[in-house]
């Protein structure tokens, strides 16, 4: 007898039917329960008992540029910004609000002993829908600002007028603003020609500016840098602004928020027009309640006035360390750096800075103005090494190898990349740090939408005659690369080949550097002026001991993905840069 067709099979049919119905209902379900969550903000915000507040020195401030899924040279990943969230609620760090703010300054009001004031800028929808679940399980509170004439546009990138009002409700959001506009002034591309005034979204290629100022910076300029309005006008210009902001607040949301971030921090006090400063800090005074005209400094304390307040802006790329670092600058206070992977570190004496040990990847974080190392254990009892890694730091940075490290005798064989530049390196015992090889490698291709403006300030005709060729001649802070290091040392010879062979440097060291264990290090590059700290990143280190024949011996280290864990991590690698590309696309 001939097997029945299939398609007769109807039980079979209407059973594969039921498990297909039953597994759609439950992803819609699951949707559904997600999308009313995040449309409704189930979750509300705790507020803390102030009644143990007894805190007088004052808060820190951080705010975030915006968050996206998995980062941008721009946009701090969500995990990434978790981790930072994480271990700022371990530190036992607590979030307070514009008013307590405003009571602390005007009332004398104490505040917790840890105590953040939490902001994302920029208005981006994707900075709410990523950040919201995160102040839900941390329990922290924190200000959104936007820009005013992105209100009702109809950019889907920015976050409209209704979605902000319900937002506030569950208590984990309030407002503020950044201005009314991201408008630039006075520009002067690299050729040295006049531009004016554009928008933001009218500069699609920002390495040709050299020169510019915002809109609330300077006097409106001529070509020759002289004033192409009068003060009158200048201070109607600017007034209208504000009152152009404090309009469309007021009718698309019915109040004005307290809380304003100016664009450009930094400038207004300093080296403004006093004219200019002037009418803006009458304008600031007159519309809102407290103003963080600076950027770079987290503290805020007692000697400080609420209209001249200061945050930092974590970078994207800043490891969670690096963060951690500079508050413990501006603070004074320890700071509880993360580990990571803590059978990984084991291996490793911490000399200087911090490190984070995450899967193959070590993110090594400098000390301010200083440096960060790592010391392999037991490594000094072999000579000859072999070590390969991939770095994968930002470019403007130091990242070194020492293949041969001394701390006795104060003697070394060092590689390392600088601002794409390669250096080896070997200092004697007792001598001075001599060059072996100093080599410019291939150019690092980066996207100009990369670049972020940061120059807007004051300057003279004179300036603007000069061809300023800083992004063209420098690569931005905030790219980063990978160079794939493979590193031999035996005896005196000594060899280095970059990315697979591409650039290969061999040399002989001084016989009297003959001992030393394998160390790792970072250090800031001073191109880097807003920042005085760095992670550098090794990626796929493994440290081998090298036999008399050449051969590689013993393992020292490896942290190195093999079998399911490595292919595991390129699905996920490509199944991340997908769905962000999907994002971005639609």
């Amino acid at each position: 007898m001939g097997e029945r067709s299939p398609a007769l099979n109807y039980r079979k049919k209407n059973r594969f039917k039921a498990v297909k119905t039953t597994i759609q209902l439950a992803i819609l379900v699951f949707i559904g329960i997600v999308l009313f969550q995040t449309l409704v903000n189930v979750e509300k915000y705790a507020e803390p008992d102030k009644s143990k507040w007894t805190n007088d020195k004052g808060f820190i401030a951080l705010s975030y540029f915006g968050v996206s899924r998995s980062g941008t040279p721009k946009l701090i990943a969500k995990a990434q910004l978790n981790k930072q969230l994480k271990v700022l609620k371990e530190m036992g760090y607590v979030t307070i609000s514009q008013q307590d703010i405003l009571d602390y300054y005007e009332k004398g009001k104490k505040l917790p002993d840890k105590a953040l004031f939490l902001a994302f800028e920029d208005g981006r929808n994707d900075s709410e829908l990523f950040a919201q679940p995160l102040l839900e399980k941390y329990n922290f509170k924190a200000t959104f600002l936007s820009y005013a004439n992105k209100m009702g546009n109809g950019d889907g990138k920015f976050l409209q007028p209704g979605d902000m009002k319900k937002m506030m409700k569950n208590g984990y959001w309030e407002l503020g603003s950044n201005g009314y506009r991201l408008t630039y002034i006075n520009i002067f591309d690299s050729e040295g020609r006049f531009v004016g005034l554009k928008d933001e979204n009218e500069l699609r290629n920002k390495m040709k500016i050299d020169y510019y100022n915002h809109y609330l910076m300077d006097f409106l300029r001529d070509k020759d840098m002289i004033p192409s309005e009068d003060r009158p006008q200048m201070e109607k210009r600017i007034t209208d602004d504000y009152v152009l902001m404090e309009q469309i607040y007021t009718d698309k949301l019915g109040f004005v928020p307290n809380t304003y971030m100016i664009m450009h921090a930094n400038a207004l006090g300093s080296d403004m027009n006093r004219l200019v400063t002037d009418v803006n800090d009458a304008n600031i005074r007159r519309v809102f309640k407290m103003h963080f005209n600076r950027e770079g400094d987290a503290l805020n304390g007692k000697e400080h006035d609420v209209y001249d307040l200061s945050r930092v802006q974590p970078a994207p790329y800043w490891y969670t360390n690096h963060l951690l670092m500079k508050i413990k600058e501006d603070t004074g206070k320890e700071a509880l750096f993360l580990t990571g992977e803590k059978k990984r570190a084991a291996d490793w004496e911490t000399a200087r800075g911090a490190a984070e040990f995450i899967g193959n990847r070590i993110a090594l974080t400098s000390e301010p103005s200083g440096t960060g190392m790592l010391v392999l254990k037991k490594s000094d009892d072999y000579r000859d090494v072999k070590v390969i890694a991939d770095l994968a730091g930002n470019v403007v940075g130091r990242q070194t190898i020492y293949a041969r490290y001394d701390r006795g005798k104060d003697s070394f064989v060092r590689i390392s990349l600088d601002n794409n530049v390669l250096s080896v390196e070997q200092k004697k015992a007792g001598q001075p740090v001599e060059k072996l090889v100093v080599s410019i490698l291939d150019d690092i291709d980066w996207k100009e939408t990369d670049l972020a403006l940061n120059k807007a300030t004051i300057y003279t005709q004179a300036q603007t005659s000069k061809i300023d060729l800083t992004e063209e001649s420098q690569y931005p802070v905030n790219i980063a690369d990978t160079r794939k290091l493979d590193i031999v040392l035996q005896g005196t010879k000594l060899h280095v080949a970059i990315d697979g062979g591409s650039f290969e440097i061999a040399r002989d060291i001084d016989a009297s550097i003959d001992s030393g264990a394998v160390a790792i290090e970072s250090a800031w590059n001073a191109q880097n002026k807003r920042d005085n700290i760095y992670d550098g990143v090794f990626d796929d280190l493994k440290i081998s001991a090298l036999k008399g024949n050449g051969k590689a011996g013993d393992v020292l280290y490896s942290n190195r993905l093999t079998g399911f864990q490595k292919l595991y991590n390129e699905a996920m690698r490509s199944f991340d840069a997908t769905v962000d590309w999907m994002i971005e696309t639609f």
